[in-house]
């Protein structure tokens, strides 16, 4: 993924860079996992790269990390994407891989099959949850921050959501 256009020069924007070097990567995931499209994920992260940029001196460090005020941007760019092609897509059960292990065991494979079943018996707001907390690896505070819910509201979904994939694993095997 290339950088956005004028952030990879200039020595001012240090933090941003290191924000870019250190989240592209899990952007680039999330927002696959709620848009089901590689290529429209790419688009879409650029673009919450560059109104992150745009918005630097916007940040507050006082709502929460510069890290989860950027998943709030990637999200909300993913969402602007979804309606302005006017669908309604479930998230994607399992982030975009760049590399598949070429051997796993035959356990690990068992535990993938299960959990991919279970993560389709969640909503796409579950599902955007587990993303968030384990994928982009968020706190949970942060997550509240992204998705516009008190910190304890959020807790408890989070909760719930974790139960609710763990008695489907559990069903699975």
């Amino acid at each position: 993924m290339i950088a956005p256009a004028g952030i990879a020069r200039n020595a001012a924007n240090t933090p941003f860079e290191e924000l870019y070097r250190t989240s592209r990567q899990d952007v680039f995931v999330y927002v696959s996992s709620l848009l089901r499209d590689r290529s429209l994920a790419e688009d879409v992260t650029a673009t919450a790269f560059e109104r992150a940029y745009r918005r630097s001196s916007s940040f507050d460090p006082r709502r929460g990390s510069r890290r989860a005020w950027l998943f709030g941007i990637a999200r909300n760019a993913a969402l602007d994407e979804l309606r302005r092609r006017q669908r309604v897509t479930d998230l994607e059960s399992e982030p975009v891989a760049e590399t598949v292990p070429a051997v796993e065991s035959a356990e690990a494979s068992l535990r993938r099959t299960a959990l991919q079943g279970a993560m389709q018996t969640l909503t796409a707001r579950e599902r955007e949850l587990v993303g968030l907390k384990f994928f982009a690896g968020l706190r949970t505070a942060e997550i509240a921050s992204v998705i516009s819910v008190s910190e304890a509201a959020t807790a408890m979904r989070i909760h719930r959501t974790i139960e609710k994939l763990r008695r489907a694993c559990d069903e699975a095997r």
